[in-house]
């Protein structure tokens, strides 16, 4: 078995959530002969050269220092998943890419630095184009107040120097949630539904609570189609999750996590034998 040494990076500070991934994944890898070390992606001590491969999992900081983070990965020899795949699906325009491709996606605006957002009708949704999860994301009705506490929330994020996203706010996830189908080697493992998020306080928004909104379950084979016509852009991934919500015309792209997605190993028992073969196979 392999003995070159391997690295996953994750995050240090106050964006450091918990991961629940990535020690089960040493541990697993370990047991397969590999040496695996997690490591802080932006910790200047650690000797990147004298590692064999890096396989990102928690780096939820790289929101925060977006161009550091992709210089970081264009540096590294033996990446998974690629930089070119972190540099396409860490900033959302991917969804206006995915719309030219025939893929079908939740509706969306970018409002650029110096634009102004145009909305449609309803509740929407404002979140950063560079985010991970619901940080920054938020639901505002249809009302005049309501609209105004929109564009001030667009126009903080601009104060910011980010980009906004402007999407109108799916009435499926309030009743049936957000379709999650992870993919290890380009091979459907598992699939979670992620219940309504944005109806509560960001603040409140903790890992235990988003964990308490998720629960296992079989997606119908449209969806998977969805799913794989997404990835099929960006073949030779490691790792993958790509949520869907259901719209008036089916299934509809909200996200692709190519980055550092949650892959909710503890919710289906085989799913961690899964990655690691995964891993196995890409090494």
């Amino acid at each position: 078995m392999a003995t070159s040494r391997h690295a996953l990076p994750d995050a240090a500070g106050p964006n450091a959530n918990p991961d629940l991934d990535s020690p089960l994944i040493v541990e697993a890898a370990r047991e397969q002969g590999l040496d695996v070390t997690l490591a802080v992606w932006n910790d200047p001590q650690v000797a990147w050269e004298d590692y064999d491969a890096v396989v990102v999992r928690s780096t939820w900081d790289y929101t925060s220092h977006h161009a550091e983070f992709l210089e970081w990965a264009r540096a590294r020899r033996r990446l998974f998943n690629s930089y070119e795949a972190l540099r396409y699906s860490s900033d959302k325009h991917y969804l206006l890419d995915l719309e030219r491709r025939g893929v079908p996606v939740v509706p969306t605006r970018i409002v650029e630095l110096g634009e102004e957002p145009e909305w449609w009708t309803g509740d929407v949704v404002v979140k950063p184009a560079i985010g991970a999860g619901s940080a920054d994301a938020a639901r505002y009705g249809d009302t005049d107040e309501e609209r105004q506490r929109a564009f001030a929330h667009v126009a903080r994020l601009h104060a910011e120097g980010r980009v906004a996203l402007v999407q109108p706010y799916v009435d499926s996830v309030d009743k049936r949630g957000e379709l999650a189908l992870l993919y290890f080697g380009g091979v459907f493992s598992h699939a979670l539904v992620k219940r309504a998020m944005l109806n509560t306080p960001e603040e409140e928004r903790d890992a235990s609570f988003r964990r308490r909104q998720m629960s296992a379950v079989v997606p119908d084979a449209v969806a998977c189609h969805v799913a794989e016509a997404t990835l099929s852009i960006l073949p030779g991934t490691l790792y993958a999750r790509v949520d869907l919500v259901e719209t008036p015309r089916g299934w509809a792209v909200m996200e692709m996590e190519l980055v550092e997605p949650n892959l909710f190993l503890t919710f289906e028992p085989h799913a961690l034998g899964r990655f690691v073969d995964a891993l196995l196979a890409a090494l």
